[in-house]
């Protein structure tokens, strides 16, 4: 429950996350076998305290994560402009084979996963946003403490 650590330590940082990553469209970055990166779109799923994502099993980036755990995951942003903010995760991705985790996931999917999907829960090691009031960029940064 890594999302829970990010609530608790950085609950402002976190619901901004939530609102820009919950159910949206987000780009996922893994490391491909020759070390290279890799990006995809994907839906995460953030809620009680976890982050899922469902994917194909025959998924390259699900043969990444499966791998190589690294990942960034970074929001989509609604304009140039960065009106809307940036949010980006980085950690650990570790495949869930859990029948209550899963069912937890499919309870707060804003889609109906199909039954083939595997399932990541992403463990969250430093979370960042970008906001822009007055046309200035205003950070936050929080990393997890080991």
């Amino acid at each position: 429950m890594s999302w829970k650590h990010l609530e608790d330590q950085q609950p402002e940082l976190a619901a901004f996350g939530a609102e820009r990553l919950n159910g949206k469209v987000a780009y996922l970055a893994t490391i491909r076998k020759d070390g290279s990166p890799r990006v995809h779109p994907m839906t995460p799923i953030i809620g009680q305290g976890h982050f899922f994502v469902f994917m194909e099993p025959t998924s390259p980036k699900g043969h990444d994560l499966q791998r190589d755990g690294r990942f960034a995951i970074h929001c989509a942003v609604s304009d140039n402009s960065g009106t809307s903010g940036e949010f980006i995760v980085t950690g650990q991705a570790r495949l869930i084979d859990n029948l209550e985790l899963r069912a937890l996931a499919v309870s707060l999917a804003s889609y109906a996963p199909a039954e083939r999907y595997i399932l990541f829960e992403f463990d969250i090691e430093s979370a960042a946003s970008t906001i822009y009031p007055e046309d200035r960029a205003v950070r936050r940064f929080w990393k997890r403490e080991k």
